[in-house]
């Protein structure tokens, strides 16, 4: 058990995490499709929308499809409404397939709840998955939650863990955070003082860093017990 850090709260990442990311291939496939809605050359919008990650994940190009435009002209083309609103259709229709979590993990959710803690999640995503993500049953399990594309800033930077800390109203050393290391965010969430958890559940890894491991959501109530209660709560007793 982690007693010597107090954890009472779970930060939780999304993808490949809570669900699958999918694969490189599949995004590509559904990225060239989309250039052939817009009328840019199928592999030349799918590398150009790949090499725009880095400000979609922060928001930087505004919604997805103030996104999809902005990477078509980037690839000379002019598209009509219809046409980039068609391709946004497309990656909505992907990450909506992903973003369906598994019932194993809705109970393990549910498990972490009834045993007292606080879950909040920290995803470095882009603009379709929040506005997809109230309508999962995900979302009203956790009190607190991070989207990178509406922080404007993206793991393994300390503000977007600290953003989730503060809406939970507990500290770094308060949390155990789960992930399946991606972005360097068990290093990031690490240094802040949070014990870290690798999930194994959705990506093989490699490796010995960190010792603690989870080969599905469901093992993660055993693994870390019950949460320590703050002095606070303690006192209203």
């Amino acid at each position: 058990m982690y007693r010597a850090c107090m954890p009472r709260a779970v930060l939780l990442d999304l993808y490949n995490t809570l669900v699958p990311g999918g694969t490189d291939a599949e995004r590509a496939e559904v990225a060239q499709a989309m250039g052939a809605d817009l009328g840019v050359d199928p592999g030349i919008y799918a590398d150009l929308y790949f090499r725009a990650y880095p400000q979609r994940v922060v928001g930087a190009l505004g919604d997805l499809e103030a996104t999809v435009r902005t990477v078509a002209v980037q690839g000379g083309a002019a598209p009509t409404l219809a046409a980039v609103r068609l391709a946004a259709a497309r990656r909505m229709a992907l990450t909506r397939r992903l973003l369906w979590p598994s019932a194993v993990t809705l109970e393990a959710l549910d498990s972490l709840r009834r045993a007292g803690w606080q879950l909040g999640l920290v995803s470095n995503c882009t603009a379709e998955t929040p506005e997809l993500w109230k309508r999962t049953p995900l979302a009203p399990r956790f009190e607190a939650v991070g989207f990178s594309c509406e922080l404007g800033v993206a793991k393994p930077d300390p503000a977007i863990y600290l953003a989730v800390c503060s809406f939970l109203d507990v500290a770094p050393t308060d949390c155990v955070y789960v992930g399946d290391g991606s972005d360097n965010e068990l290093a990031g969430a690490a240094n802040l003082g949070m014990t870290v958890v690798r999930t194994e559940e959705h990506v093989p890894t490699e490796g010995s860093w960190p010792r603690q491991r989870i080969g599905s959501l469901a093992d993660l109530t055993r693994l870390i017990g019950l949460p320590v209660r703050s002095p606070r709560s303690a006192a209203l007793d």
